[in-house]
């Protein structure tokens, strides 16, 4: 069976006897699963997805259903929608027989008609950038390998001179019929691949395509704030299409290298910073240097515990094609001393004979629990 025949329902993976909240919920899962934004690239996916779309676009009308139901994908051919339905089931049904010409080539859809110039495909570049570059933004030069609009035939694919004429075999139609049975098959001219015209002499260079491999220059603009994943479409910078079609996009997707110092999440800056206990004990303020050149002043409360998170408004990262700036959030680490000289180790020991509990009421209060807990 090819995929012109596939039955709607079996595409959807619903019975025939489904309700349309049914068919409508089938849907939006399957498209969410195939969406060409969540599989770029996959040729696959996106025949996929426009299948289980025109199936919908059929089975969520009752009366392209009912026809469906009765006459199958013949319901949609030029002959079924005008002798079976009346007049009136050629209006109702030719919109998605269009559909179905565009997406399956043939044998459905009504009238003869070249084929549309076939749009040059799409394609990804990943580029990697710095943290910084990320806060600030830049304009960075790349280069890439495309399929790039012929100079010697500027495009057209034909030799200089010369130019396409009418297909013999179609007549210029750019379809072909074949008799089956009771219907009349319309499929793309094998000539001409549906374009209704041949060239009378290809260009030598790009051999009729109108299109050549290139390695093509481009500058791409780097908006502040941009993140992993964050995608940059430059319009009619992919593959050119052929003889002349119009070119594909360039999607640059954006990956942001570790910093050594800060971690990103979301548009909050994050970094952990050790500071003595007798800091985290007497309080102090502290500087951060930003990634935007400004040094943060950073006030440690008296009393700090570690891990404890200080936050600083609008120090963070820009809001991407927006307004404002993120947080600055510094985690806080008391580091104990590991390498004391005598005076230091005598002024502590006086320190502990002077303590009463009262001043870590959260280690004493622990203690007393235990105590507690095994006298009882």
């Amino acid at each position: 069976m090819s995929s012109a025949e596939v039955d709607f329902y079996e595409l959807l993976g619903v019975e025939r006897t489904a309700d349309g909240g049914t068919i409508k919920s089938a849907y939006r899962k399957l498209a969410m699963k195939y969406h060409p934004d969540r599989n770029p690239g996959c040729a696959d996916s996106e025949a996929r997805f426009k299948a289980i779309s025109v199936a919908y676009d059929c089975l969520k009308d009752p009366q392209k259903r009912a026809a469906y139901d009765q006459y199958g994908h013949e319901a949609f051919t030029q002959g079924m929608a005008g002798g079976r339905g009346g007049g009136g089931g050629h209006a109702d049904f030719g919109d998605l027989g269009d559909i179905f010409e565009t997406i399956f080539g043939s044998g459905f859809g009504g009238g003869a008609g070249r084929s549309r110039p076939r749009r040059g495909a799409d394609l990804r570049y990943d580029m990697e950038i710095s943290l910084d570059d990320a806060f600030h933004g830049r304009n960075s030069e790349i280069e890439v390998e495309v399929a790039a609009s012929c100079d010697t035939c500027e495009g057209t694919g034909a030799t200089p001179g010369t130019s396409a004429k009418r297909c013999g075999t179609c007549g210029g139609h750019g379809k072909v019929r074949a008799q089956q049975g009771l219907f009349v098959i319309e499929r793309p001219c094998p000539a001409c691949h549906g374009r209704g015209e041949v060239l009378e002499s290809p260009c030598a260079d790009c051999r009729g395509e109108g299109r050549v491999d290139k390695m093509s220059k481009l500058t791409v603009e780097i908006p502040p704030g941009v993140d992993n994943g964050t995608r940059i479409r430059l319009t009619g910078k992919g593959e050119a299409g052929p003889q002349g079609a119009p070119a594909g996009d360039l999607y640059i997707f954006i990956h942001v290298k570790p910093h050594s110092v800060f971690q990103r999440e979301g548009t909050a800056l994050a970094t952990r910073v050790p500071i003595s206990f007798t800091s985290a004990a007497l309080g102090e303020t502290i500087e951060i240097p930003g990634l935007d050149g400004k040094s943060h002043a950073i006030d440690i409360p008296a009393g700090i515990q570690s891990g404890h998170h200080l936050r600083k408004r609008g120090a963070g990262m820009p809001v991407l094609q927006g307004r404002g700036r993120g947080d600055l959030v510094v985690e806080v680490v008391v580091e104990t001393p590991t390498r004391l000289s005598a005076r230091q180790k005598e002024l502590l020991a006086e320190f502990r004979e002077t303590e009463t509990g009262d001043e870590c009421p959260e280690s004493r209060g622990f203690f007393d629990r235990l105590k507690g807990a095994f006298s009882a």
